[in-house]
């Protein structure tokens, strides 16, 4: 199957960086002699070690969009924050929104592996997160499932962090 195929596609950079293609999606145009196609790409990159970025790209083939994608990715990536992590998991459950997708992750014990669907599988893996269990709601759009668990990967805190917010000691 095509998607199965896809999901295997990760490619580790020189720069320690691990990019995966989340999907590839054909367009259509139709011009005075018939179709003319391009192409676009949705890629995540990350470095297994609490961040994590998704870029798009587009052209008239496949492998120029999937570059610009992860061009995209990389310079959305040096902008980012990194994501706090408790050992393989995450510190505490959360809901992740974007557009009319919602995503849910909900920390897991150890041994439970990524149980999540293709777009949420591809940010969390390229975080480094190995123990997670998700949930999605609304619209199954795979840029807005991606952008979504983003956004809910960038809400978490650790208690340390909590603790120094609210002036409290531990």
């Amino acid at each position: 199957m095509a998607r199965d195929r896809d999901r295997d596609r990760k490619e580790a950079r020189q720069d320690g960086l691990e990019e995966r293609v989340v999907k590839i999606r054909r367009c259509a145009a139709v011009v005075k002699g018939g179709r003319r196609f391009s192409f676009n790409a949705l890629v995540v990159v990350g470095d297994k070690n609490g961040r994590v970025a998704c870029g798009y790209g587009k052209a008239n083939e496949v492998p120029p969009a999937v570059e610009k994608a992860a061009k995209d990715a990389q310079e959305t990536m040096k902008r980012q924050l990194r994501i706090s992590l408790k050992g393989e998991t995450i510190p505490h459950r959360v809901v992740g929104r974007f557009g009319a997708s919602r995503v849910i992750l909900v920390p897991a014990g150890p041994g439970t592996g990524v149980k999540a669907g293709p777009g949420v599988r591809d940010v969390l893996e390229c975080v480094g997160v190995h123990n997670i269990l998700t949930k999605t709601h609304g619209s199954t759009n795979s840029i807005n499932l991606v952008k979504a668990t983003i956004q809910g990967l960038l809400q978490l805190r650790t208690r340390e962090e909590v603790a120094a917010l609210r002036g409290v000691a531990l």
